[in-house]
């Protein structure tokens, strides 16, 4: 099968497996089948096109041509690789963890569930395959609205709420900044497309160049660049599959990505040096940094404080992609699949100690670390990653991150990563020293035990990527490399 068709099954396998997950709605066994048959090939097509992309070949497929140099276009290059790589490995493990924290929580609206979040990963991989910005845009949109289902799950007033914020901003953000940014590169260069070295280079300069910079990085709300954050926090409302899939698999990474790949492939990292048209957003991107991880410090509830940690961790992305050097866009791609597994890994404990002990609070969890050891070792692995310590894979990202601040120059940046991931050690790893260390005045904690088995094969899964992209992250650092002209 040629890397071109392999794009169009990943993405259309997804949307076609919606109606018999729907149609199996009553027979749980086989709808759960359909979802993981059909996850397990995905990723297969996925894995298939990553020796070609490695070899130079950039596969493309027309989708649709809407006007003489307008249309849908597939296109596969590294970047992408890398996302589609992370959103369809992730999409199996979660549907695997899924299994048991559904059935272990009794969650209503099950096959719903499955069906909005198989549209969501077909979503997510036309993003990753986007080869022109009006392509990126209308999966872009198409996430948005396949996503909402799932904020909204549980049905409650809360939920609704939550809902209403999630898809005002999201959606607010990409119509009101982003898509006015689209119609603007479309009306300066008559053209949309993704380009080795960038676009817009020599078709706008000086002031209006930084402006269009900045529609796009506020209108890609995905991202969680403050003050267009809020409705991240918001939507811990829903499912931990589903904050799973917001924080690690689709959503929040599908925003970065973009704003990586528009820095990249729109503006040129030599238009952005030699202009400075990025320079004074760096601060935005400084700010949420350090600003995410204080609030994090400050949240009690678990979901909230990794929530909070997303957002400051997002921006590590944000900030590679302004600081538009070859080593920080290498560290910005590797924090891609790096804070992914780190994150989902995370995500995946805090669903399980709800559903095997109730507990949602970290005042809560002192001793549960001696009754359920398996969760929160993994807990204190996805911190690690999330720190950027060894033995995990974000110890590579950090550290390209921190080379490609000094490559630019911009030592402020390398001090405010620095500071964050101090804060990072304050707010994550207080959780698993209580929980095997502190002595639980709660009596019926004893008779607590770990997560069906489903979730621990899933948090099995992630926090053995955790350590494996420590060991062996050539596949993830030769894509990378490559995005900024390495080969």
């Amino acid at each position: 099968m040629s890397p071109a068709s392999a794009m169009q099954l990943a993405v259309a396998l997804p949307v076609a497996a919606s109606v018999p997950i729907v149609l199996t709605g009553r027979s749980p066994n086989l709808r759960e089948l359909v979802t993981l048959v059909t996850a397990a090939v995905v990723l297969g097509l996925v894995g298939s096109t990553v020796p070609d992309v490695l070899a130079g070949e950039r596969p493309e497929l027309t989708l649709l041509q809407l006007l003489p140099g307008l249309s849908l276009t597939f296109r596969l290059e590294p970047l992408g690789m890398i996302f589609a790589l992370v959103a369809s490995f992730l999409w199996l493990v979660t549907s695997i963890y899924s299994i048991g924290y559904m059935r272990g929580h009794h969650e209503q609206n099950q096959t719903r569930f499955y069906a909005c979040f198989a549209l969501a990963i077909a979503s997510a991989l036309g993003v990753a395959f986007a080869g022109n910005m009006l392509t990126l845009f209308v999966a872009y949109e198409l996430l948005s609205l396949s996503t909402y289902p799932l904020v909204t799950h549980a049905g409650t007033d809360e939920a609704k709420r939550a809902g209403r914020l999630y898809l005002g901003i999201l959606m607010g953000t990409s119509i009101g900044f982003m898509l006015l940014a689209v119609m603007w590169t479309w009306h300066i260069t008559g053209s949309l497309d993704f380009r080795e070295g960038g676009l817009l280079a020599g078709q706008i300069e000086g002031p209006a160049a930084a402006a269009l910079l900045a529609l796009y990085v506020f209108g890609i709300g995905k991202a969680a660049v403050m003050p267009f954050h809020r409705w991240l926090p918001a939507a811990m409302v829903a499912p931990t599959p589903v904050s799973a899939l917001l924080h690690a698999v689709a959503v929040v990474k599908s925003g970065v990505f973009a704003i990586l790949k528009i820095c990249v492939y729109l503006f040129g990292l030599d238009f952005l040096t030699s202009t400075g048209a990025s320079d004074w957003l760096l601060y935005f991107a400084g700010a949420t940094i350090l600003i995410g991880s204080l609030i994090a410090m400050r949240q009690d509830n678990l979901k909230a404080r990794l929530a909070y940690s997303t957002i400051s961790q997002l921006s590590y992305i944000v900030a590679g992609a302004l600081l538009a050097s070859s080593l920080a866009t290498t560290g910005a791609a590797m924090h891609i699949a790096m804070h992914a597994f780190g994150k989902i890994t995370l995500f995946f404990c805090a669903g399980a100690i709800l559903v095997a002990a109730h507990k949602t609070e970290i005042s809560q969890m002192d001793g549960l670390g001696r009754v359920m050891p398996l969760t929160f070792s993994a807990f204190f692995i996805g911190s690690l990653s999330i720190i950027g310590l060894p033995p995990t894979g974000g110890t590579w990202s950090k550290f390209y991150l921190a080379l490609g601040s000094l490559e630019a120059g911009q030592m402020w940046i390398l001090v405010t990563l620095m500071i964050s991931s101090v804060l990072n050690i304050a707010y994550l790893l207080p959780i698993p020293i209580r929980a095997f260390f502190a002595v639980s005045a709660d009596s019926e904690s004893q008779a607590i035990k770990e997560a069906p088995l489903p979730c621990l094969i899933a948090i099995g899964a992630s926090t053995a990527g955790c350590l494996y992209l420590f060991f062996d992250p050539s596949v993830v650092y030769e894509l990378a490399r490559r995005i900024a002209g390495g080969g």
